[in-house]
């Protein structure tokens, strides 16, 4: 055996983790998801024979013959094709993010407003200055955060949508 094919087991048994992992996250997806990846009809077969069963142990031997399936296949491209189904999700908890930034500089800066509407010209200043200033009231009064919130759902929406529009 040359050095080059040597595989150590620990390597060996890492990589059959993580094709389980991907046999998982399989299982895990909408039958719209999951109808979505390209994948080999055994392989389908063997993830919706899965999602049949509720015993643990019946799951865990499954996931393992998942497992054992997707040693025998290719499967980069069942993983990028996983991964193109997650990004939308980690770019809309991004904007979240986003959103909740400019919230907190809406209230903490009023010159903030003004850096949105420049960066975002469609946006409406009036609007999201009523909702900072009644917000700012709210944390100051120890009122509930009716506005606090409503202003982070206009702002999210709004940079959702513009996401949207502007790829």
């Amino acid at each position: 055996m040359e050095e080059d094919d040597f595989i150590s087991k620990t390597r060996r048994k890492r990589e059959m983790h993580d094709l389980q992992d991907l046999g998982k996250t399989l299982v895990r997806l909408s039958r719209e998801q999951l109808g979505r990846i390209d994948m080999p009809e055994r392989l389908r077969d063997a993830v919706n024979e899965c999602r049949r069963f509720t015993r643990h142990e019946a799951i865990r031997r499954q996931m393992q013959y998942i497992g054992k399936i997707m040693r025998d296949i290719d499967a980069g491209p069942i993983a990028a094709q996983l991964a193109q189904i997650e990004a939308p999700s980690k770019r809309q908890t991004a904007l979240f993010h986003v959103a909740e930034r400019w919230r907190a500089d809406f209230i903490e800066q009023p010159d903030a407003i003004a850096r949105f509407v420049t960066e975002y010209p469609e946006a409406d200043p009036h609007r999201l200055r009523a909702l900072a200033d009644q917000a700012r009231e709210e944390k100051r009064g120890d009122k509930p955060l009716r506005r606090y919130r409503e202003l982070f759902h206009v702002l999210n929406a709004f940079l959702q949508d513009h996401a949207r529009r502007h790829p």
